[in-house]
């Protein structure tokens, strides 16, 4: 029987496919995040849990502690001191984990870059998936950042040798515009 899949619904013919869509489909639905933010790119990160945007609809629900984070959320402007930390709090996660960064701030180190003390992206620290433009980036933006993590983690195949192999995934990040 040929590998088929019925996209609108959950008839898979591979007993590995279709265990491959219930753990993908559970981690897309329960993205724990990490509250990490850093400058004012973390007052829109707070907007984003509030009412209006209200990414818990999503699954996306803040934690505390990296041990229970799926998704850790750089939102401002990284220094050299606070990147030790970002790392070590990266490295705690549990696998697969997925980072998205937020803010020009973030991203590239936006006004500050010229800063001898401010990283020029945390993609230098560690491996970033979404990148969200903007100063700040609106919360409707980091909204359409979760939905695009959601993708990548729905897209992922073979958890199982992943978690023999305790390696991250090559992956291409993604800029929302």
């Amino acid at each position: 029987m040929s590998k088929e899949q019925d996209l609108g619904g959950v008839h898979l013919t591979k007993v590995d496919d279709a265990v491959d869509f219930l753990v993908n489909w559970s981690r897309k639905s329960s993205l724990f995040y990490l509250l990490f933010g850093l400058a004012c790119c973390g007052i829109e990160l707070m907007q984003t849990g509030g009412p209006r945007a209200d990414v818990d609809r999503f699954g996306a629900i803040p934690r505390a502690s990296p041990r229970q984070s799926d998704l850790m959320i750089v939102a401002g402007t990284l220094t050299y001191k606070m990147a030790e930390r970002a790392k070590l709090l990266y490295d705690q996660m549990p696998d697969p984990k997925y980072v998205l960064s937020m803010g020009s701030c973030a991203n590239c180190g936006g006004l500050f870059q010229m800063s001898y003390s401010v990283v020029k992206g945390v993609d230098k620290i560690i491996p970033v998936d979404v990148y969200i433009p903007g100063c700040p980036p609106r919360p409707e933006a980091l909204t359409q950042g979760i939905l695009k993590i959601q993708e990548i983690a729905m897209s992922e195949r073979g958890w199982l040798r992943r978690n023999w192999k305790k390696g991250r995934p090559e992956r291409q990040p993604i800029t929302i515009t």
